[in-house]
């Protein structure tokens, strides 16, 4: 909790999370209270996952604070826990930096999130209606447009609802609650991968195997196509590495 003098009868003022800005962005208001280190840690994680705050970058307290207009200490609780989900580290008497990214535990990652995933197409493919269908080719369309104007991150938001309403679909969406808990590793690695020439155009065609799998209510078939959407992301991790070597850690 913020211990800052004078500011225990502030009224406190709704959180309007920052999208798409860069990590040096101008200061932004936070929750009072017990809120204030989970609003941080949420701005800091998407900061992180996103690449906008790059593997060996600094993260300095005083900085997020003053952007926050809080004390160190709500910033101190944020870090400690992105210590603990492996995105910062902590090196006394040097400071803190966002980690680098893990090679070694990206294949397990995305092992586990494939057999969370086949799971979820499965009961999609089962049970899915017109008007859900109409909803996932809503969303190809929208990743299409991102697509077609070069939104990495537009494309990246776009790619997160498809496997959400996919969960949906099912009528298991905690199936995703606990899939994002697995990939934030596996999501910063992705994150690399949008800009490589033709990779997202190939990432929308696997999507729209799925979809037309799920659409003829073919279980078989969508397990099929969404093990290979993912194997091909993992296939691909080498080739990444070696362009971007100094975010990675072997």
């Amino acid at each position: 909790m913020d211990s800052d003098a004078g500011e225990t009868n502030m009224v406190a003022a709704p959180v309007r999370r920052r999208r798409r800005r860069p990590a040096s962005a101008t200061a932004r208001p936070a929750h009072r209270g017990a809120t204030v280190s989970g609003t941080i840690y949420r701005d800091l994680r998407d900061d992180i996952v996103s690449l906008r705050r790059k593997p060996g970058d600094p993260m300095i307290e005083k900085e997020v604070a003053d952007s926050y207009g809080v004390s160190r200490t709500p910033v101190r609780e944020a870090m400690l826990k992105l210590a603990d989900e492996g995105l910062v580290e902590v090196f006394p008497q040097s400071g803190t930096f966002v980690a680098r990214i893990p090679l070694s535990a990206l294949p397990e990652a995305i092992a586990i999130r494939r057999a969370l995933e086949e799971a979820t197409v499965r009961y999609a493919a089962e049970q899915a209606t017109g008007s859900q269908v109409a909803r996932l080719r809503a969303n190809l369309e929208l990743q299409r447009e991102m697509q077609e104007a070069g939104n990495f991150d537009g494309f990246h938001d776009a790619d997160e609802d498809f496997h959400a309403l996919l969960a949906e679909i099912s009528g298991y969406p905690g199936f995703w609650t606990v899939t994002q808990q697995v990939k934030r590793q596996v999501d910063r690695y992705r994150h690399l991968t949008l800009p490589v020439v033709g990779r997202m155009n190939k990432a929308l065609a696997e999507h729209g195997a799925i979809v037309e799998a799920v659409a003829a209510r073919d279980p078989d078939r969508a397990v099929a196509q969404l093990r290979h959407h993912l194997t091909d992301l993992q296939l691909g991790i080498a080739d990444v590495q070696r362009a971007n070597p100094h975010y990675f850690t072997s």
